[in-house]
């Protein structure tokens, strides 16, 4: 057993976890766990934890049987070997658990073997059907009556023709087909128009399309003679002046736990906890085109298991994730978890024009990283820690654009990558869950921006400028939206400590501020991933608000998650608060974008303002490397 409240399940309690469901006579063999997790204790149960106490255990589980469609969640005590609670959700009016790996295929089958859809698919010159690989995609919610209460994908299809080849150069376009999964039939084929299928290859490994490989690249090592800086205890890390936890959720991926600086706590829990990918082709094939990845696909059950040299660089030490498959036995994802230092240049420097002094030290940061594929995009998330006490987060986007084919007279909602095919416009919009504890849990937001003032009595050159702070007060005056113009900021205060100078310690949050939801708000996409209409969302903290779309995403009506946790209208000045961050990329695909998508970066940054007295890093030491040589000309 784990010894603290926050470790991973284990594959011994995944297993127990089925166990103690099989005796409690919950499981038929038509019984899949589309989820099971950890149920972690609430917040005061991990403060008052010590080393060496009991510790009380519990998975939860979503159950789903595929042949009536029941969906039932389930609490039990890995300590005890009790069943502690049990609920029956209603589909119809909650939504669907997530989609499972098993229905990919099954999705397939299901599509292959309907004569409208074959009749299709021959009408466009494709005779052998096994040369067709069926895309089963979340369908969303349109307000069809037909599709209430049903558990449903939707199947886009792209032409293979061999099995080593990538698909997604190959779009069959404007077909779809929409499947029932527990009926196991296609509903409807929405056939709109015939395209070509684009001809020219996307398989960027065949030397064909890439060339022979550049000969000209040395190589650069990264070594750590005497090891590296880190210290690592179970779950736990220990960093200079860094200290936190590594967690795991099948639903989020990596979850950073008591993230704390100086021996101070700032950070309780720290997670992407939903993100949105809406596409803007408004054709009958695809309007409905928008996939929630972590509510409707589980981020955490999709990462990958890294390669040494190829995903990290360095003194590497990773940590495996154990995920539940759809039977409910563990899966373990060896290297999902990838923990290393990097130096990333200048700390700080100053040469003196008085003393003649010279001095320069240099950053380092932590990385905590993870990745995902969720079908044809993947996603890395980079936590970095720094030496001075920054807290950064970058999503690093690459994989291959989902396509579609381009038609001869051009579109307004695609770009064309290669001859007759496109990439969609869409948006990768994600929100992190940052539930903080800054020096405490009495915490606050000040909104800070920078604010002209006129040329007058007291500005009589016209030069002043100075910052304007609004306190939010309440859950209904803290939806709010980046301004890059205005400099804007959230500062994270404790309303009841000070640093040296009396003023409040804080955090302060820096958005990159691009654009949000671009959806129309009386879409369906804007009712069910309203949290992306906001770049920030301050709530009162509460254990069952974990989601900015609501627990049940998957063909969720809308109105779930942050508008419903934001309407109770709580105080969040002096309070535990949790703040929601949205942020993401606006992807209008380029040429270079293919075959494969080159890296794209968004994220954020967390800085201490007036949490420390003085610069934390004046104890960093000179730096000295044998490794460093000086080329000559």
């Amino acid at each position: 057993m784990a010894m603290h409240p926050l470790d991973p399940l284990s594959a011994e309690e995944v297993l127990r976890n089925r166990d103690v469901l099989q005796q409690a006579g919950l499981l038929r063999a038509s019984t899949r766990f589309p989820l099971v997790q950890l149920a972690e204790p609430d917040k005061a149960a991990v403060f008052a934890h010590r080393d060496g106490d009991p510790v009380e255990r519990r998975a939860r589980s979503v159950l789903l049987d595929v042949e009536t469609g029941e969906v039932m969640t389930t609490v039990v005590s890995l300590t005890s070997g009790e069943l502690v609670d049990k609920a029956v959700v209603n589909p119809v009016d909650e939504g669907q658990p997530p989609v499972m790996l098993d229905e990919y295929e099954l999705v397939e089958r299901i599509v292959r073997a309907d004569e409208t859809w074959l009749r299709a698919i021959r009408d466009r010159g494709i005779e052998d059907v096994s040369t067709v690989r069926v895309c089963p995609l979340s369908a969303g919610w349109f307000g069809d009556p037909a599709e209430r209460g049903r558990r449903m994908l939707r199947a886009l299809a792209f032409l293979q023709d061999s099995p080593d080849e990538l698909p997604w150069a190959h779009p069959i376009d404007g077909l779809v087909a929409y499947v029932d999964v527990i009926e196991q039939r296609v509903l409807e084929v929405v056939d709109d128009r015939t395209l070509p299928v684009p001809a020219e290859s996307g398989d960027y490994t065949d030397e064909a399309v890439r060339g022979p490989h550049r000969e000209s690249l040395r190589p650069i090592e990264i070594t750590q003679p005497e090891g590296p800086s880190f210290h690592v205890d179970g779950h736990e890390v220990r960093w200079e002046d860094w200290r936190f936890r590594i967690g795991f959720d099948p639903r989020e991926g990596l979850v950073l736990h008591q993230l704390s600086f100086h021996e101070r706590p700032v950070v309780h829990r720290a997670s992407i906890s939903e993100m949105v990918v809406n596409y803007g082709d408004p054709s009958p094939a695809r309007f409905w085109q928008n996939y929630f990845d972590a509510g409707e696909y589980s981020l955490g059950k999709l990462a990958n298991e890294l390669v040494l040299g190829c995903d990290c660089l360095g003194e590497i030490r990773y940590f495996d994730a154990v995920v539940a498959q759809e039977d409910g036995t563990p899966r373990t994802l060896r290297n999902a978890v990838c923990l290393h230092e990097e130096d990333v240049g200048v700390l700080w420097k100053h040469t003196d024009v008085f003393t003649g002094s010279a001095e320069t030290r240099r950053q380092r940061r932590l990385v905590v990283s993870f990745f995902v594929s969720v079908g044809n995009y993947d996603y890395g998330f980079y936590w970095y820690l720094y030496l001075d006490g920054t807290i950064q987060l970058e999503t690093k986007a690459t994989g291959i654009v989902f396509t579609s084919a381009y038609p001869e007279e051009g579109s307004r909602w695609a770009t064309e990558l290669a001859p007759g095919l496109g990439g969609p416009y869409h948006q990768h919009l994600f929100s992190a869950r940052l539930d903080m504890t800054v020096d405490g849990t009495r915490n606050a937001v000040d909104e800070v921006e920078v604010q002209r003032v006129p040329i007058g009595a007291d500005n009589p050159h016209g030069n002043a400028f100075t910052r304007r702070v609004t306190r939010l007060a309440r859950e209904s005056e803290a939806a709010r939206e980046a301004d890059p113009a205005s400099g804007r900021v959230w500062h994270v205060v404790n309303t009841e400590r000070t640093n040296r100078l009396g003023q409040p310690v804080g955090y302060a949050l820096h958005p990159q501020g691009g654009p949000l939801l671009l959806a129309d708000p009386e879409s369906s996409i804007a009712r069910r991933a309203a949290f992306a209409t906001k770049h920030l969302w301050v709530t009162q903290c509460s254990p069952d608000e974990r989601y900015p779309a609501g627990e049940w995403v998957n063909q969720h009506h809308g109105g779930a998650g942050l508008p419903a946790y934001a309407a109770q209208d709580r105080s969040v000045d002096g309070e535990d608060i949790v703040l929601w961050h949205t942020f993401g990329l606006t992807h209008f695909p380029r040429t270079e974008d293919w075959p494969v998508m080159p890296v794209d970066t968004c994220g954020f940054t967390l800085k201490p303002v007036g949490f420390l007295d003085r610069n934390p890093t004046l104890d960093v030491p000179p730096t000295t490397s044998t490794h460093s040589h000086c080329c000559e000309s």
